[in-house]
């Protein structure tokens, strides 16, 4: 055929070769195209026969439905075509229970829940995950993380039903999340889809209303005046303690001393009682009267005598002294002095 066109002939033109190409140009051409093919299918097998693990990653590595998990990281080979790999991100991931990691907001058909003395409380969490079996992660369940969720709510549920408010709002906080954790944990290993709990955090607790926060809050601060007042009692009592053990110390020492005293002086009456009496038993008369004299000569020098006149308006005191003869002379006028009164009565 001629490689003339009706228009090239009324323009003029006329093909060299006659419009047919000469047998070498062909096969370059086709040797060519072949050549590109070849080498789109190497780079094509090329990219399809191998894959990379990065560090806090595994594969999955899936022959002809066959799944086997692939953990160290690095440069790996597959047959293409034949062999598919999923990677699994093996890091520590997370999500909330309760609000928004994006802004923020309250959730309250997860937040919203009832304690153990029918009080209802906005309670946010935290959960923390690691893909532990990338295995069991893709192919023992269609969805674990909803799993993993839902058996977070319903634990949770179930711990704060378990206890008082104020527990949930203050000082119970470790104690449920230490418990929130352990009935997750437990969970999980029934459930079994590659799935480990790391950590689970309250992240905050607080009534649903306004009015009731305020409350909570008066109560709050009515708990804190009560460890201020508890605080400072005890640090009153540490500071008295001592002062108050020493004076107990001086007591009970003084009382020991005036023990071993009373008892020394009591031993010591004895030894002079059995004395007397021993001399009493040679001879009772001479030692009885020997007492009574002896008693008398104690008892006389401070002995007063009081005489009243018959008719009951005059009295006259007249010391012992005289009669015991143990005054001087310069008593005689003044004991004159005072009888005169009396005799002329």
């Amino acid at each position: 055929m001629s490689g003339d066109s009706p228009r090239n002939k009324r323009n003029g033109f006329t093909t060299m070769d006659g419009g047919q190409r000469p047998p070498q140009q062909k096969r370059m051409g086709k040797n060519v195209g072949i050549a590109a093919a070849v080498l789109i299918v190497i780079l094509v097998l090329g990219f399809n026969a191998t894959y990379e693990i990065k560090e806090q990653e595994q594969a999955v590595l899936i022959t002809l439905g066959q799944a086997s998990a692939v953990t160290e990281p690095g440069l790996h080979f597959k047959i293409p075509f034949i062999q598919q790999v999923r990677k699994v991100n093996t890091t520590i991931q997370g999500f909330a229970i309760g609000y928004s990691t994006d802004n923020n907001s309250v959730n309250e058909d997860e937040s919203l829940m009832i304690t153990s003395d029918f009080n209802f409380i906005d309670v946010d969490f935290y959960v923390e995950y690691r893909y532990s079996d990338p295995v069991k992660a893709l192919y023992a369940s269609r969805d674990p993380l909803k799993i993993l969720r839902n058996i977070s709510q319903s634990c949770i549920r179930n711990v704060i039903g378990s206890y008082p408010v104020d527990d949930v709002l203050t000082t119970g906080k470790n104690e449920i999340q230490a418990a929130i954790k352990e009935m997750i944990l437990a969970q999980l290993e029934t459930q079994d889809i590659g799935v480990q709990l790391v950590n689970i955090t309250i992240q905050d607790s607080e009534p649903p209303t306004a009015e009731v926060m305020e409350a909570f809050k008066a109560v709050e601060t009515a708990k804190q005046g009560k460890e201020t007042a508890l605080n400072n009692a005890n640090k009153y009592r540490n500071e008295q303690l001592p002062s108050a053990q020493a004076r107990a110390d001086g007591i009970i020492k003084d009382a020991e001393a005036q023990k071993t005293e009373r008892i020394n002086e009591a031993t010591a009456q004895v030894a002079r009682f059995n004395a007397m009496y021993q001399e009493y038993i040679k001879n009772p008369a001479v030692t009885k009267q020997r007492m009574f004299y002896e008693a008398m000569e104690e008892v006389l020098p401070g002995l007063k005598v009081i005489i009243e006149s018959p008719g009951g308006d005059m009295q006259t005191i007249y010391p012992i002294e005289p009669f015991t003869g143990s005054t001087d002379n310069t008593a005689a006028p003044d004991q004159a002095a005072s009888e005169t009164p009396a005799e002329n009565n």
